[in-house]
């Protein structure tokens, strides 16, 4: 499997891309790739429950970037073609980093290489798609930024809220 590079424009995400501002995707810079297609999944291993999904999207043209913006919509044609999955909210989608007040988690970044189309309906699970790049996906790369909302007032630096 190829190794591909992944970037975005920052270390910590910025407000626009989080529950706390407009919620929008990130541009995402994919190196490496020479098949046609690319996968992505956003996650958060930190979550409370356990690894949260906030982003599945496939059927993108590998351009060498998937840009900012994408429409939370099942199938999407602007700013790039995309089939979307359902995400951990129960929303099709993007849904940017949301954790509970003072607390900072990692939001991995995972892009696929894919040799064709996947033959998933709009709207599937991670495992579906998970399947699907088991048996289509040529490369694989990933990049990690963090989010800590806003403190919680007068609680104290070693307390964190649990929602």
């Amino acid at each position: 499997m190829q190794n591909l590079t992944i970037e975005v424009d920052f270390d910590r995400f910025p407000p626009e891309h989080t529950c706390d501002g407009e919620n929008r995707s990130p541009r995402i810079r994919v190196g490496g790739s020479d098949a046609p297609y690319v996968a992505v999944v956003m996650d958060d291993p930190d979550a409370p429950r356990g690894t949260f999904t906030h982003w599945l999207a496939w059927n993108i043209p590998a351009t060498g970037e998937i840009p900012a913006g994408i429409p939370p919509e099942p199938r999407v044609s602007r700013p790039v073609p995309a089939v979307q999955g359902t995400n951990d909210f129960r929303r099709t989608g993007y849904a940017g980093p949301c954790p509970p007040k003072g607390a900072s988690h990692r939001f991995f970044i995972r892009v696929w290489s894919v040799a064709r189309e996947l033959d998933l309906p709009p709207g599937s699970g991670r495992s579906f798609l998970e399947d699907a790049l088991s048996e289509a996906a040529t490369g694989y790369g990933e990049t990690m930024a963090v989010y800590e909302r806003g403190r919680v007032p007068g609680a104290s630096s070693g307390s964190l809220l649990r929602t």
